[in-house]
């Protein structure tokens, strides 16, 4: 038995009334215009000489933006970012405001004016994003670019920065475009917000140690080479990653700190510091005559002043148990092994100095005194009797 196998037969690509239709409607189309043409080329050859002589304006605008940028030397200055922007303007974007003046100025057809209006509004829309694209990543790389020493770091964050500006900036222009267009986007922008969140919840960690980078590199706190201080951790900065941080710790060992728990903590960024500040504690006998303990303070400025410090204070502080207590602060270089060298001699010559006046450093003593029931002081040795000549007993 055989079976029988229906086999159809392939549909017409077109039927021939839908394709006279569409014949007739390119007919129409260029009847139309050519009738345009006939009634109003006047209008339409000053248009287009208009429109070549704006075309030309601009496209010299634009050199000239380009020509600017690669003259100067600032690749961050204001004027640079705006030739930057300006050298951006595309040749579409030329070619469309030129195209929309000629229609505009010379009634063109309902169906040519409505095309170039659809490709000007896209062609304004996306060349109105690459300029805000360009003056956001100029202004960021301005306020980023005052410091040498984070290079590779800023590279690589710029890159990001520049995918999520022109990402971000790109959706905005789409929406816009459809929105000129009658296309509802109340689904879309709802679809690009859970997107989002769902992308900033799946990266939370990854993305708070990215912008904690980008935070640093931007705001400064402190900067590859700064020594810094957090915790009970002392050290300098290494290297700013985009994810973490590393610091060269005083005692030698390599810390390695994400960027976000570094920026949570309270950071003393040592090297920022226009001095660093030493205080001694000096400590004299109560047998210092008054006079002498008056001109401490004087003789420790003299001291402090020589050796190079500045001098800030000193003076008596405190009676203490066995002591009187002096304090002398000063201010020395912010380099650290330039300040210990000068706190050094200080200390020195405080040594020496005092030493020289008579003036003796106090140190824990104690002084026992022994009395008798009555209350009267005694010598805890027995009193020396004097000796007494017995007569007779010297030679003669």
């Amino acid at each position: 038995m055989t079976a029988k196998i229906d086999v159809k037969s392939p549909k017409p690509i077109a039927d021939k009334a839908d394709l006279s239709k569409a014949w007739n409607q390119v007919t129409d189309y260029f009847e139309s215009t050519l009738q345009w043409f006939q009634l109003h080329w006047v209008e339409v050859l000053i248009g287009l000489a208009v429109a070549v002589l704006l075309y030309v304006i601009l496209s010299a605008i634009k050199r000239f933006g380009a020509r600017y940028v690669r003259s100067n030397d600032d690749l961050t200055g204001y004027r640079v970012i705006l030739g930057r922007t300006i050298s951006k303007t595309t040749r579409t974007f030329r070619f469309m405001i030129a195209a929309e003046l000629v229609v505009n100025y010379a009634n063109a057809p309902a169906w040519l004016e409505k095309t170039v209006g659809f490709i000007f509004t896209i062609a304004v829309v996306l060349q109105i994003a690459i300029w805000v694209r360009e003056l956001i990543i100029g202004f960021i790389e301005r306020r980023s670019h005052t410091n040498d020493d984070t290079h590779e770091t800023l590279d690589s964050a710029m890159k990001l920065i520049h995918i999520f500006v022109t990402f971000i900036i790109f959706a905005i222009a789409l929406v816009v475009i459809l929105g000129n267009l009658g296309v509802d986007v109340t689904g879309l922008i709802a679809g690009l917000g859970v997107g989002g969140i769902a992308i900033g919840l799946a990266a939370q960690g990854i993305f708070s140690d990215l912008f904690a980078a980008i935070a640093i590199i931007f705001d400064k706190p402190f900067s590859k080479g700064d020594t810094i201080a957090f915790d009970n951790v002392t050290g300098a900065v290494e290297e700013i990653g985009l994810k973490t941080t590393r610091i060269r710790a005083f005692t030698g060992e390599e810390m390695i700190i994400s960027n976000a728990n570094l920026l949570d903590k309270k950071i003393d960024n040592v090297t920022r510091r226009p001095h660093r500040r030493a205080k001694f504690g000096i400590t004299l006998i109560y047998q210092t005559p008054p006079d002498q303990a008056r001109a401490v303070p004087d003789l420790l400025q003299e001291i402090v002043e020589a050796e190079g410090g500045t001098f800030v204070r000193a003076g008596f502080v405190g009676f203490g148990d066995s002591s009187i207590d002096y304090e002398v602060e000063f201010d020395g270089a912010a380099d650290y092994a330039a300040f210990y060298d000068m706190r050094h001699r200080i200390g020195m010559t405080i040594y020496k100095r005092f030493g020289e006046q008579g003036l003796e450093f106090a140190y824990p003593t104690q002084t026992t005194f022994t009395a008798a029931p009555d209350g009267e002081m005694i010598m805890p040795y027995p009193k020396v009797q004097p000796v007494q000549q017995i007569e007779g007993s010297s030679g003669a």
